[in-house]
């Protein structure tokens, strides 16, 4: 149960549990939700579930038809999480771009601090949270870039995307693709960030 006192904590709570439970696949896809089910799973009223719902429905992570109510949205095919990736890169490379002379020393030790995050929870074997990391560490580069206002292009994308998650086989390769972006970054090597970036997102 979450804490009832603090109404937008729990809605944030909610919302990361639910995401997590689909990318895990333990929402699977094409599920019907029931809101009377998660209030009581949650411990709230119905209210802040209906919240959560649509934020997570314009997330892309869940689809509402009339007559049919709320449920996890389905598999990408093929084709549209190639075209997704091809999506996803220009918002990133262009992120990169713009990047250029504008992060500083803070900005380089939040991002350490987020592949720290990465590389335990792949110790751990908690692919969740090397999802969240990894999620965390790309909205970084694109909040600096363009703020929310990017992000909120951004985040639906690599959401609807991450409804594909496999686990990764690699985990050495996957911390090294991150730390090969931040260190081009730290030279402020627009080129080679933008080659280490294309080389993670595939």
């Amino acid at each position: 149960m979450f804490d009832q006192n603090k109404i937008v904590t729990i809605k944030d709570q909610i919302a990361d549990q639910m995401r997590s439970d689909i990318i895990a696949g333990e929402l699977a896809p094409n599920t019907k939700l029931n809101e009377q089910s998660l209030s009581k799973r949650f411990g709230v009223s119905r209210g802040p579930i209906r919240d959560v719902l649509l934020q997570l429905t314009k997330e892309g992570l869940l689809v509402s038809k009339n007559n049919c109510g709320v449920s996890v949205n389905s598999v990408l095919d093929p084709a549209m999480q190639t075209l997704m990736i091809r999506i996803r890169r220009e918002i990133e490379t262009h992120a990169i771009s713009s990047l250029k002379g504008k992060l500083d020393d803070a900005d380089f030790d939040a991002l350490d601090s987020i592949l720290n995050r990465l590389k335990d929870a792949f110790k751990q074997e908690d692919f969740i949270e090397v999802t969240k990391a990894d999620i965390d560490f790309h909205r970084y580069l694109v909040y600096k870039a363009g703020g929310q206002e990017l992000v909120n292009l951004w985040h639906p994308i690599v959401l609807r995307m991450r409804m594909n998650y496999k686990r990764i086989t690699n985990p050495k390769a996957c911390v090294d693709e991150h730390k090969a972006i931040a260190n081009a970054l730290k030279e402020d090597n627009i080129k080679a960030a933008k080659e280490a970036l294309l080389a993670n997102i595939r």
